[in-house]
């Protein structure tokens, strides 16, 4: 077992290494930066009035026909805000440095842009089952738009392994190690609760997965938020010299450091692009399954949405996590991942930093879950039909709480594998199709331009 650990992990560093995943990655989503003539840029404010204007968590309940706009955007997000934003950021510093924020900060920039490609052509392609309920995602424009369905079942399945399965194994062993650190609950304990309520919601179908991501997703939020506000406060005086630690480790991580973490410019890279670009999910073709059953008017609103999905990922709650770390000072070259954060926010909150990032690990696990499992779902759709529902909720369940106790080690790396191999039938699509996205984002232009 350890040799086969060793050997996925070694695959592992060539995938999200510097020359696999991250230029191909960082590449789409500069092609896409320049063909779009910097949509995330241009069209920012209208995406944060498509996003908040629209606000609210008591929606009109999800049917057939779909989602709305921020229900859609708020299972992506209760997706791609997960483990990796309290746990990744931290592991990206501890291995590359401050300057790794810097360089996740220039993967979501172009990430924006590939992002709003996936949600384009997610809402292009997307078709209905044979009950009449909407579905979409990669799979779907890769059939239709690239009419190459054996890459698309390749995708669909690498997926449901990826996050259907594995990916919450790993969502939901996150939540019992944080409850039995702050508060010593059972884990197996945990892990039945997490997946009774995770079962209450799957079987309640489109309607009940909408309706709570909506309210979890501002709630989680709102709680990481100001917890971390808090300690901003605080420590005031230490966020002049946190933004000089980001910007010069950028270039020259150990004298961000004097010495400390020992991390070059290229692990700083590296870290950072990898961590950032896994949190944000850009690329990979798993948020478009949310992002296809929105209600919109034109194609590329809902761009427009996901625009501020990876905005409110990294920008905010990811960037949240690194700044409390700098500020209290607890980066020490020794702890890394959720240790470090846990760390992080005890220095900032005293006895309460622990139990208050156990509560947010819930927040944010649990939401991934509940999003990953609708990725996967739209997935079960395409290659079984609905049929295919029952017996995959069922087996969910069975990971979620088999993830609460299980030694991780290797579902970590086999998650990350298949995480990294699904990307690759997404991208060629997203290249394949991208004369597409172009002219969604100018009928909507010119769509605009004769209503004004």
């Amino acid at each position: 077992m350890d040799q086969l650990t060793a050997l996925v992990s070694k695959a592992n560093g060539f995938i999200w290494g510097l020359y696999c995943l991250i230029p191909l990655l960082c590449g789409t989503g500069l092609y896409f930066t320049l063909r779009l003539k910097f949509v995330q840029i241009r069209k920012f404010g209208r995406a944060c009035k498509q996003v908040f204007g629209n606000l609210t968590i008591f929606g009109e309940r999800a049917g057939k026909e779909g989602m709305s706009s921020f229900q859609a955007l708020a299972t992506a997000i209760a997706a791609q805000v997960g483990t990796g934003n309290l746990a990744g950021a931290a592991t990206a510093i501890a291995l590359g440095g401050p300057g790794a924020i810097f360089w996740m900060w220039l993967a979501a920039f172009f990430g924006m842009a590939t992002i709003f490609a996936e949600a384009v052509l997610a809402q292009t392609f997307k078709g209905k089952d044979e009950q009449g309920h909407v579905v979409g995602g990669p799979a779907y424009y890769i059939t239709e738009g690239l009419h190459c369905k054996p890459l698309a079942v390749f995708f669909s399945i690498s997926l449901i392994i990826a996050i259907g399965f594995i990916g919450n194994m790993v969502q939901s062993n996150s939540i019992a190690d944080a409850f039995n650190n702050a508060f010593g609950v059972n884990r197996l304990v945990v892990g039945c609760v997490v997946g009774l309520i995770a079962a209450w919601v799957f079987f309640g179908g489109m309607g009940r997965i909408a309706s709570a991501t909506e309210k979890i997703v501002p709630i989680m939020a709102g709680l990481y938020l100001i917890g971390g506000l808090v300690i901003l406060v605080r420590f005031v005086d230490q966020i002049p010299h946190m933004f000089w630690m980001i910007i010069d480790g950028a270039f020259d991580p150990k004298a961000a450091t004097g010495g400390l973490i020992g991390a070059t410019m290229k692990e700083a890279i590296r870290y950072g692009v990898a961590r950032g670009l896994f949190s944000n999910e850009a690329g990979m073709g798993s948020t478009p399954h949310a992002h296809a059953v929105a209600k919109v008017n034109h194609p590329a609103e809902q761009g427009l949405a996901a625009i501020m999905g990876v905005f409110i990922d990294t920008f905010i709650v990811l960037n949240m996590t690194a700044f409390v770390i700098f500020v209290t000072g607890v980066l020490d070259g020794k702890t890394s991942g959720i240790a470090l954060t846990q760390n992080a926010f005890t220095v900032g909150l005293g006895s309460f930093g622990m139990p208050f990032v156990a509560v947010c690990m819930l927040f944010f696990a649990f939401s991934t879950i509940i999003g990953w499992y609708f990725f996967g779902e739209q997935n079960i759709k395409y290659l079984f039909g609905r049929k295919g529902l029952t017996p995959y909720r069922l087996i969910v369940v069975a990971f979620v709480i088999a993830g609460s106790v299980l030694k991780l080690d290797l579902v970590w790396e086999l998650s990350d594998f298949f995480n990294g191999i699904m990307v690759f039938p997404n991208l060629i699509a997203l290249i394949g199709l991208a004369k597409l996205v172009s002219k969604a984002l100018d009928e909507m232009d010119e769509e605009g331009r004769i209503k004004a």
